[in-house]
């Protein structure tokens, strides 16, 4: 009986053992699954901040765009006139060398006076889109609205103030169409 209880103790520790050895892999595997389950979730908040910063990104690019968009429409509608008035300058320029020659017979003065009138339709058509002649004689002279095309030294004027216009400038409201060809003084 002894021996019997000596293999009975015996059988219990390397159960004993046996159980200790299965909680120790227990453990550990519930230890590894812990390691996944937190690597599986760095890895899902890691796509989830990299979606979510695309996202972001995108909307932005969308902002710009429509941002963008806008201003050009903006552009578009106030300067949509330049091409026609560009083209219109030319007959401004001839109208106004016409409306200089002085008439002999009632018949030109007739004539004359309606193109003076259309003269000033025109002009008040160019007005009301928003073209306006660059001021020239008197003024200090501006690369930007001027084109010196002369100069000369005169009396009673300062260095690079302008003396005589040659042709008139426009600007369509912040744009300049046609720069004043002037004369300035040295």
């Amino acid at each position: 009986m002894a021996e019997k209880d000596t293999h009975t103790l015996e059988d219990e520790k390397a159960v004993h053992e046996d159980e200790h050895v299965d909680s120790e892999q227990a453990e550990s595997s519930a230890s590894e699954e812990t390691v996944v389950e937190d690597m599986q979730e760095d890895t899902a908040e890691a796509q989830v901040a990299e979606l979510t910063n695309r996202m972001l990104r995108v909307q932005a690019d969308y902002d710009n765009l429509r941002r963008r968009s806008r201003v050009e429409k903006e552009a578009a509608a106030k300067y949509r006139s330049q091409t026609l008035i560009e083209g219109l300058l030319p007959v401004v320029d001839n109208f106004e060398r016409a409306l200089l020659v002085k008439p002999e017979t009632e018949e030109a003065k007739s004539l004359l006076s309606g193109m003076e009138m259309v003269y000033r339709q025109l002009q008040d058509t160019l007005k009301n889109e928003g073209v306006e002649v660059i001021e020239t004689v008197g003024q200090t002279f501006d690369p930007h609205l001027h084109q010196a095309v002369i100069q000369v030294s005169e009396d009673g004027f300062e260095t690079d103030q302008i003396v005589e216009e040659l042709q008139k400038g426009y600007k369509l409201k912040d744009r300049v169409l046609r720069p004043s060809m002037v004369k300035v003084n040295a």
